[in-house]
Formats: C-alpha cells, structure tokens, sequence
C-alpha cells in the first residue's frame, strides 16, 4: 500500500493538478494498463482464462454493470470482490459526506453548502481501493429503505424540517457506496418490487424516497450475481432490471479434474504441520476431485443446485484430518493418505449436495459412499484394464491371481480405521499378485504411491463388483 496522499483541502487538491475519473473509467483505464502489461488481474482464478475473464473484461471496457450467473460454488462473489484491484488506490471525498462526495462534482446538500462556505479551504480526506467494496445479500426481507434510504422523521423534528427537504433523509446502502463497486448477491431473491426501485439507479441516476425525487447521478460499478432462474421457485429477475444490466457472463464447474486441483489446492485451509506431516498421492487428489464430478452427474443429486467446488475444499481438509488422526491415535509421526481414509470425506460430502426425492430414499450417507465408489470406477479403468462383467470360459483375466488369492483359506484383507503403517503395509503386501499387476500396467508408480495404489486396486475390484468389501464400525473387510 503507497501512502495516503498528504492533500487536505479542496483548494490544494486543484492546484496539484489532480483529476478525477469515474468508477468505470477507472476500472476501464487501469484494466488496459494491466492487460498491456501482461498482469493477471484475477489471480487464484482457475479455468475461467478463456471463458469467464475475457467476458469480464470486455463488461469492463464496455463500461457495463454486470451480472454474473451461475450455480454455487462458482467464484462469482470472489470475482465481484477482486475487481477493487482495479481501482485506483486513493480517491479524495468532501470530508464528512455520507456518500464520498466528489470534491469537484458534489451531490449531496451537506457537501455542497459546505463547498459554499468554505470555498477552496473545505477539507478533504482520502478512500482506500480496499474500502470502496459493498455487498448485500439479497434476502425477501430486504426494503427499499435498506437500499436507497428513507425519511427520517427524527432527524426532521431536530432540525425542524418539512419532509419534503433532502436534509431529513436517512441514505441507504446504495448512496452510501457512491463510488464504490456495490455487489448484490442472490439478486432473484430480491422482490420484486425492490427490484422495480433499481430500475432509475441503473438508468438515469434518479433516487426517490417516499415520493420525493432526488436528484442524485450516482457513480457506481453494480455487479449482481444470480443462480440460473430455474434452480429456486423463490423468485427471478424481472425483465425490465434485465435490460439495464449491461452484461451478463455465464459461470461454470472446472472442466477437467487438473483445473479442480489447483482450485482445491489454492483454496485449502490446512495447518503446517498437516502439509509436512502427511504425504497425498496424486491418484488420492484425483479421487477426491472426481468425486465432484460423479456428483454433479449423479442421478440422486440435484443438478439443478449444483455442487460448490467448496465440496471438494472442505473434503481435502477432511481427509488430511483423517490422516492425522489416525496417526496420532497410532504414533506415527509421518502418514500418507489412505483410500480407507476417504470415508472421513463423507460429512464435507453430505452437507454439499441437495438430494433428489431417490437420494433422499438411499440417504445421505449413502450416497456419498456410492459417489466415492463410482469415482474409483470412473479412475479405475484409466490405470488398468476393464473389469468385464462377463468373461470368457477358461480364460483368466486380469485380476485372476487377485481373486485366487481370496478364494484360499485365510484370503481376506482387514484394514481397520486407527491401523499403524506397519500394519497396514503387512496387509497389504500379503498379496503379492498387487505387486504383479502394478508392475505390468503402472510400473512408473512412485514408491511413496504404492500402498495406495494396492489398496486402490482393491477397492476397483470391489467396486466392480470382483471382490466383496464390508464396511464395519472400525475399519473395512475385503474378501
């Protein structure tokens, strides 16, 4: 942050030359700059570079109020919020105006008698980029006195005031973010006829209070983010509010599983000593990641509510914290992440995703273990070969000496939930035929990845139904 400019009156102000833009001209002005100097102006932004931001900026440089629609979990707000990097980083406003009035274009009463009395010696002070960021979320109890303002008939009976004088006008939100960047978020929730009273604001710059027009050309960046109308019964946005919002940018899901890693990966909370203490190999962030993606196509959820990518944030952080759990009930200093850990995904998993009437009968829980299971079917095939349902007589398959192995005696496996690695790699390297089959099909497979990719094999085949899997109070049985 450069220091606040050190001009503290109207009259110094003018002599040091200083020129004042609108919000949109700044937003537009410092854009081209940062684009002419190959800037990233949405940094932490993953998967929009070729969609979402190129239609941002040209709403920018179009001077548009903006709407941006889509589903939770889309980034929306976090856009909306890192436009501010786009303002310039000090403005100076009349000193003690409500609404950061400008010192050369004044508009409120109060900033203009003063301007009159003080002349070049009214004082100014200084707004911070960071400070001229407002936000709303629209809810069916919001009023257009919250917005806009009302009357107040106090402030009337002090100053002895009709109420028909401007003086006794209690603003709202809105006039309050004059030269600011003003987010409404939800915005079909509004009513509809709170909608009706944005109509003159986004046109003409006209507020009406009570019946009493004010005149007031507000300066401000509007930016309204909605889910698509056909997600909620609750409300949508009338047509005529449509009209006067210059653009509207559709918003998405990550199109491919890299994109949701590093959106997962630069959004997650997690402590130090979970980074250095626990290691999660690649295949487990590739499974988290497609547990996502099996949601969002699942017949059991509802696609029309969409899955946040927060579902995948908060699942990552379950699953470190699984990982450390089980290590401090074990006394292992260092872990690496487990498939059995995954069923501590389960929570960030079942408060995620709204359920359909046949999700709702299979239950939440449920239905978490079949996305988790239909994401290891999804990846399975993707590292080793097709687990056919019907195979030829006489003819063994790939995974013949896996399910051999479990037809002996003593052939299951037990890995149980507070297991130390020592035991949990003593099960696992029972069965020598893991080492076959990762040898032939993934022999690049890190030595750090391999328990994993042993236990990932035995839960593909149970997916697949090849082996059966039981899921007990502490642990898993594979036989």
């Amino acid at each position: 942050m450069t220091a606040k400019p050190d001009l503290k009156t109207l009259g110094s102000l003018k002599s040091s030359g200083y020129k004042i833009k609108s919000i949109k001209d700044e937003l537009r002005d410092n854009l081209i700059n940062k684009i002419r100097s190959k800037e990233n102006v949405f940094e932490g932004i993953f998967g929009y570079e070729n969609t979402v931001i190129p239609q941002l900026e040209h709403a920018i440089l179009s001077s548009h109020n903006i709407n941006l629609l889509g589903l939770r979990g889309q980034a929306k707000t976090r856009l909306a919020r890192m436009m501010t990097s786009l303002l310039d980083e000090w403005i100076p406003f009349i000193s003690g105006s409500e609404i950061n009035d400008d010192p050369y274009h004044p508009i409120s009463r109060y900033a203009k008698e003063l301007i009159e009395a003080e002349g070049d010696n009214t004082p100014i002070e200084w707004l911070h980029r960071d400070d001229r960021f407002f936000e709303k979320l629209a809810t069916p109890d919001v009023t257009v006195a919250d917005l806009i303002g009302d009357v107040d008939p106090i402030k009337a009976a002090n100053l002895k005031l009709s109420y028909a004088d401007d003086r006794v006008i209690h603003f709202g939100m809105i006039p309050r973010a004059n030269r600011c960047i003003f987010v409404i978020n939800e915005l079909p929730d509004l009513q509809a006829r709170i909608q009706v009273s944005l109509f003159n604001i986004l046109q003409e710059g006209d507020v009406q209070i009570r019946g009493f027009k004010v005149r007031m050309p507000l300066d401000i960046q509007f930016v309204f983010t909605a889910n698509p109308e056909d997600y909620t019964n609750r409300g949508s946005i009338v047509t005529p509010l449509k009209d006067r919002i210059g653009s509207q940018i559709l918003t998405h899901y990550p199109e491919n599983i890299h994109i949701a890693k590093e959106i997962t990966k630069y959004e997650s909370s997690l402590d130090k000593r979970q980074e250095k203490g626990i290691y999660v190999p690649d295949l487990a962030k590739d499974l988290l990641e497609q547990i996502g993606f099996e949601a969002r196509d699942s017949e059991f959820v509802d696609y029309k509510s969409g899955v946040s990518a927060r579902m995948s944030i908060t699942a990552f952080e379950n699953l470190l914290s699984t990982a450390e759990r089980r290590s401090l009930l074990s006394g292992d200093e260092k872990t690496s992440v487990r498939l059995s850990d995954f069923m501590g995904v389960i929570p960030a998993v079942t408060g995620k995703v709204e359920l359909v009437y046949e999700g709702e009968q299979e239950g939440s829980e449920a239905v978490a273990q079949i996305l988790i299971d239909n994401a290891i079917k999804t990846l399975f095939t993707t590292y080793f070969p097709k687990v056919e349902k019907l195979e030829k007589k006489d003819v063994a398959g790939p995974f013949q000496q896996i399910t051999d192995w479990f037809l002996k005696d003593d052939g299951f496996i037990e890995i149980t939930d507070e297991s130390s690695d020592e035991l949990y790699s003593k099960a696992l390297n029972r069965i020598g035929a893991l080492d076959q089959i990762i040898e032939k099909y993934q022999p690049d497979t890190k030595k750090e990845d391999l328990l994993f990719m042993k236990e990932f094999i035995l839960w593909g085949l149970a997916a697949n139904k090849k082996l059966n899997k039981e899921r007990f109070r502490t642990g898993v049985f594979f036989s």
